[in-house]
């Protein structure tokens, strides 16, 4: 299977017609329903369910994701290998919402003075998601919580705090305090982070007493449970740097009491961040540490 039939496969897709996705291709209508055919027969499956409209049948989900996988994987090979000396290129970050993310904005908006030709692309996802991303080599950086493995990957770990909390509709009366004790949990029913890892955290926090909590649902981004948390149906235990990216006059946070606060990695691949624009990336973000923390 070659790359040029793939990227051929999600133009149709993006056009949901052939004649168009000819168009845009410079191919002619003919040469590229062939193509399709060979595509469906080499894989011994149906991609398309043909109408007014191409549709996707679930083989072509498939296929469309892993398809976008492989590009932007050669992509990537591409801008690793351009010529260092011209600086260009993109990098990509994913992150949850962290309070570490906001604390490399500067640091980017300083590297592009030096680099104006390089951009940034952002991921927000969960971090088994960025993970999984990094270890594909499909993002160059990813900022992660702690307690996370990152055997896979080197790292530098983040000084800023990622302080958990609630998040409350601003008429509940939680609202008016300062901190969220122990007991202050019992009275909301609640919704948490899926991750087993954070859980547990949030477990030891709570103690024996657990049980009394009405934790009824999980999720793997926040914004899922501002929803809830925006009608007045629930309030999210979440952390600090989440919150600072939709926080409105409908929503407050409000920090655990006493606190309970984590640390994050910025993570790559042991290999591939050390080359291009995302290696010149790395070396600056380090040195902005090491004079922070010179005496």
């Amino acid at each position: 299977m070659e790359l040029r039939v793939l990227q051929y496969f999600l133009a149709v897709v993006r056009e949901e017609n052939i004649s168009r996705a000819a168009e845009v291709l410079n191919l002619t209508q003919p040469t590229l329903s062939r193509q399709m055919s060979q595509l469906e027969e080499e894989l011994g499956a149906k991609l398309f369910i043909r109408g007014r409209r191409l549709s996707l049948t679930d083989a072509g989900v498939v296929l469309k994701r892993r398809a976008e996988e492989v590009t932007a994987l050669m992509e990537a090979i591409e801008r690793e290998f351009e010529d260092a000396a011209e600086a260009e290129g993109v990098i990509s970050i994913g992150s949850g919402g962290l309070t570490a993310l906001c604390a490399l904005a500067p640091l980017i908006t300083e590297f592009r003075h030096a680099y104006p030709r390089v951009s940034f692309r952002f991921y927000t996802n969960s971090a088994d998601y960025v993970k999984e991303q990094l270890e594909q080599g499909l993002l160059d950086f990813g900022l992660l919580l702690e307690p996370v493995d990152v055997a896979k990957f080197d790292y530098i770990r983040m000084k800023e705090k990622e302080r958990w909390g609630l998040l409350l509709n601003s008429e509940n009366p939680l609202a008016g305090k300062d901190g969220i004790g122990r007991e202050d949990l019992f009275s909301v029913p609640l919704m948490t982070a899926e991750r087993l890892s954070i859980q547990k955290e949030l477990e030891q926090w709570l103690g024996t007493e657990l049980a009394k909590a009405d934790i009824f649902a999980t999720y793997n981004i926040v914004t899922n449970a501002a929803v809830f948390v925006e009608n007045g149906s629930a309030a999210a235990l979440t952390l600090e740097g989440a919150v600072k990216l939709f926080e409105n006059d409908r929503m407050v946070f409000r920090p655990l009491q006493p606190e309970l606060s984590m640390t994050s990695v910025m993570a790559w691949k042991k290999t591939p961040a050390s080359s291009g624009v995302a290696g010149r990336f790395l070396e600056f973000v380090k040195s902005i540490q090491k004079s922070n923390t010179s005496p």
